[in-house]
């Protein structure tokens, strides 16, 4: 049995600007956060990942996805939350995730390789 589900939101890696994170790559981002996904599946946990591929959608797949499954924790990424250039999108994800999910947690990393912790901290 599950110890509860965790959604990560966060920019698709192939989108990432990553002039902001020159120690990042598109791979070895997707690797970091594939680890986290594994880490927590290995505690027990539900995971999965929604990459967010078009800012202008963005929210409303987000939406989309909360409305057809139940998550107890929303973990929405540093790439979305630290980038200044991002903050619009990070407004309305919240805004979504407190109206598509108002039971589920929400909780931040500090980067790809926090996930796991943020959500643990959470649950």
């Amino acid at each position: 049995m599950s110890k509860g589900s965790v959604l990560l939101v966060g920019l698709d890696p192939a989108v990432v600007d990553y002039s902001r994170w020159p120690d990042m790559s598109e791979e070895s981002l997707t690797a970091m956060l594939n680890a986290e996904v594994q880490s927590l599946l290995d505690n027990g946990f539900d995971a999965e990942i929604c990459y967010l591929a078009d800012r202008a959608r963005a929210a409303a797949e987000v939406a989309a996805l909360l409305d057809s499954k139940t998550f107890d924790c929303i973990i929405i990424g540093a790439g979305v939350r630290l980038d200044p250039d991002e903050f619009l999108l990070f407004e309305a994800l919240i805004n979504v995730v407190h109206a598509h999910a108002p039971k589920a947690k929400i909780g931040f990393n500090g980067g790809p390789k926090s996930t796991a912790e943020a959500a643990l901290r959470l649950l």
